[in-house]
């Protein structure tokens, strides 16, 4: 499966286009490489990519980048859920690997509880496993609890708003 359009434009509404490099973790445009450096739609800037970047870019390769960044979220769906999914599912799984990464997503308790309604996990229920990705450094944030809930609203109702 891939990302549908409307996934793509409603992830694209939450990562929020940027074109002058940002820390990911404060939101602060910076000058000089960091970890989290950021740019476009939510791209992870490498330090071997600075030079690249570092004064910009447009608005086509915010585009490309992100069309190029999806590829590995998509595949980590398609490779880590073994059963059938609707199309809105899909999309909300991307959305949410999208943010929380490949490896977090591939060992999280949401996918044990996609795959299987009866894993093993802390959790009680799927949503409760989605939504405890809801915190930034250690701390709840309240911009998570609000991806989450829109993540979950296109996984369980196929509803893409809240955004």
């Amino acid at each position: 499966m891939r990302l549908s359009n409307k996934g793509a434009f409603f992830l694209k509404q939450i990562e929020q286009l940027r074109l002058i490099p940002y820390d990911d973790q404060s939101g602060k445009p910076i000058k000089y490489w960091v970890k989290g450096a950021t740019i476009g739609y939510g791209h992870l800037i490498s330090e071997s990519e600075w030079d690249n970047y570092k004064d910009g870019t447009t608005e086509q390769k915010a585009n490309e980048l992100f069309q190029a960044d999806l590829k590995p979220f998509e595949s980590s769906v398609n490779n880590a859920i073994n059963v059938k999914l609707t199309q809105e599912q899909y999309d909300a799984l991307v959305i949410f690997s999208f943010n929380i990464g490949i490896a977090a997503f591939k060992n999280s308790s949401a996918v044990k509880m996609v795959n299987s309604s009866d894993a093993s996990t802390p959790y009680s229920t799927l949503e409760k496993a989605w939504k405890a990705w809801n915190k930034s450094q250690g701390k709840v944030n309240n911009g998570l609890i609000n991806r989450r809930n829109a993540e979950w609203s296109i996984f369980h109702k196929g509803v893409y708003s809240g955004w």
